[in-house]
């Protein structure tokens, strides 16, 4: 029945929020209408044939004809308003014929579900109408305890604490689900923002950014630089549509993505087809440098394997370099965490220096690492702006 009533609340171009409120309320409207009926059954057994047993009824006629017109419609704001109109002015007038919120088990209490509906489905402004509605509707029961639309009708002790167990414990239920649900759909988005925040934060920034409103920057002096790019990417995409080369990208990136995550490495950006990453911050971490040269080693053999199996694939050059770099977040709109410094600028020399599937690392590197990894002394290279740069291959 679920998907039944999903599938006949959606429309072709709902967002899926706006399915899902359209589905809700025609979930709560043919339960309603179903307890519309046990309740006009309920009271024909009580009081007999008259008003009082033809006002549920009429909530269910009311509200099944609203279904309908709002779906060929295709307009869901009118099964709403006749469900809050009906949930409030229908409970009203049963309060009033029956005559007394007593003898009526505070049936009244139902009227209260049309603000909270306009809370869910209208908005605040609206909701803040349907309160003021609300609360007159109480005054006025409260106040006239006779009977408004007949004579006061006496029941039982039996029938009014089933009338109030009915009545409170029902409509406090709905109250109930209906703070549940919206404690999770908080919590749900919540969950939603903080992934994407952690997916374009480190964890520890978007605290601070949570906590403080503003994220300060930080100097970090023992931190590993890697920087890739892919040989001869600019004739390489020539050759390939927009679709294939963006995701012959991105599944390169995907997986240099899981090879940091598993070696700790942060990942700060990309431009174009160039991916930088640091280790150490920003958290510090004593084997910086050893984790980067493992993950470059990774980063490595899978472009290696790739390749192999794609001869079209793109060559990877890799460069690292260890030393100290100031990080931070810059800008208020799509802002980023960033790194700047001299080892940032090595680390691209050393990626601009090296080849298609080598992994070329600095003299601070090299001495962070040489009894880990073996290393072949390229000698001292060339580089823009650096002058002669001592410079390893790690093989």
């Amino acid at each position: 029945m679920i998907n039944k009533l999903k599938s006949f609340a959606k429309e072709e171009g709902d967002s899926q929020e706006l399915a899902f409120r359209k589905f809700l309320i025609l979930l709560i409207a043919s339960i309603c209408s179903m307890c519309g009926v046990v309740w006009s059954a309920m009271y024909y057994f009580i009081f007999g044939f008259g008003v009082i047993a033809f006002l549920p009824i009429s909530f269910t006629l009311i509200v099944g004809s609203a279904i309908l017109v709002s779906h060929y419609t295709r307009n869901y704001k009118i099964l709403v308003y006749a469900q809050l109109t009906c949930i409030m002015w229908v409970t009203a007038f049963i309060q009033w014929t029956i005559g007394s919120m007593d003898e009526s088990g505070l049936v009244i209490a139902w009227a209260f579900l049309a603000p909270l509906g306009a809370v869910i489905f209208l908005s605040n402004r609206f909701a803040i109408v349907w309160m003021l509605m609300f609360l007159f509707i109480l005054v006025v029961s409260a106040v006239i305890e006779p009977a408004l639309l007949g004579t006061k009708s006496q029941v039982s002790d039996g029938v009014r604490t089933l009338f109030y167990i009915m009545n409170i414990g029902t409509s406090l239920t709905v109250v109930f689900a209906a703070s549940a649900w919206f404690m999770n759909s908080i919590q749900q988005e919540k969950k939603r923002s903080d992934s994407l925040l952690l997916d374009i934060l480190p964890a520890e920034v978007a605290e601070e950014l949570k906590v403080k409103g503003y994220s300060d920057a930080k100097q970090f002096d023992e931190v590993t630089v890697l920087f890739t790019d892919f040989k001869g990417f600019t004739t390489h995409a020539e050759n390939l549509s927009a679709h294939d080369l963006v995701k012959e990208i991105n599944e390169c990136f995907s997986a240099f993505d899981h090879i940091l995550e598993k070696h700790n490495i942060e990942k700060i950006k990309t431009v174009g087809d160039a991916y930088l990453a640091a280790s150490g911050l920003p958290v510090l971490n004593p084997n910086h440098a050893k984790d980067t040269v493992n993950a470059a080693i990774e980063i490595r053999d899978f472009m290696l394997k790739r390749r192999k199996q794609n001869p079209d694939s793109f060559e990877v050059r890799i460069g690292i370099h260890s030393g100290h770099v100031v990080a931070g977040i810059v800008g208020v709109k799509k802002f980023a965490y960033d790194i700047w410094g001299d080892t940032v600028n090595t680390a691209a020399r050393m990626e601009q220096n090296s080849e298609g599937g080598k992994i070329n690392i600095s003299q601070t590197t090299y001495e962070l690492v040489n009894d880990k990894f073996a290393c072949e002394y390229r000698g001292e290279i060339e580089a823009k702006n650096k002058g002669k740069l001592r410079m390893y291959y790690v093989e």
